[in-house]
C-alpha cells in the first residue's frame, strides 16, 4: 500500500473513520496535514490540548467559519474546558480583536505602539499585584 492509503488507516484508527470531506482533498496534501493534525489536534505540544483548542476557538470565532468554531468548541470540552471558558474565550475573541479595528481604523501609529507598551510593560512589572504573575 502507498502513503495515502497508510495516511487514512491511521487517521481511521485515531477517528474513528475517514471523515468525508478528507477524501475530497488532494493525497499530498492529506498525507502533509495529517501528522501535524496528529501532533497538535489529537498530540502533546508545549501548550496544554485544552489551552490549544480555546485558542482555535478564538481564532474560528475572528475567522466567522461555523466548521471550525463547531470543531475546536467540541474539541476544547473534550479537553475539559468549562462552559465558562468557553464564554470566555468567546468574549476575549471579540475583545482583542475590537481593539485591533479600533487602532486600524485610527491608522494609529505602529512604532508609537511599540513604546507605549514598553511604557506600560515596565510599569506593569514594578506593579506588586503583578509580580505574583510571571511578566517577562
Amino acid at each position: 500500500m502507498g502513503e495515502y492509503e497508510d495516511t487514512l488507516r491511521d487517521i481511521e484508527k485515531n477517528l474513528g473513520m475517514v471523515p468525508g470531506f478528507v477524501k475530497n482533498v488532494p493525497e499530498d496534501t492529506v498525507v502533509q496535514h495529517w501528522p501535524l493534525f496528529k501532533k497538535y489536534t489529537l498530540g502533546e505540544s508545549k501548550i496544554p490540548a485544552k489551552y490549544r483548542e480555546l485558542m482555535g476557538l478564538a481564532v474560528a470565532a475572528n475567522a466567522k467559519c461555523p466548521y471550525c468554531q463547531l470543531f475546536h468548541k467540541t474539541a476544547a470540552k473534550l479537553r475539559g474546558a468549562t462552559d465558562e471558558e468557553l464564554a470566555e474565550t468567546g468574549f476575549l475573541a471579540s475583545y482583542f480583536a475590537a481593539w485591533g479595528d479600533i487602532m486600524h481604523a485610527q491608522d494609529y501609529d505602529y512604532d508609537t505602539f511599540s513604546r507605549e507598551l514598553q511604557q506600560i510593560t515596565e510599569h506593569l512589572r514594578k506593579e506588586p499585584l503583578l509580580r505574583r504573575v510571571v511578566i517577562r
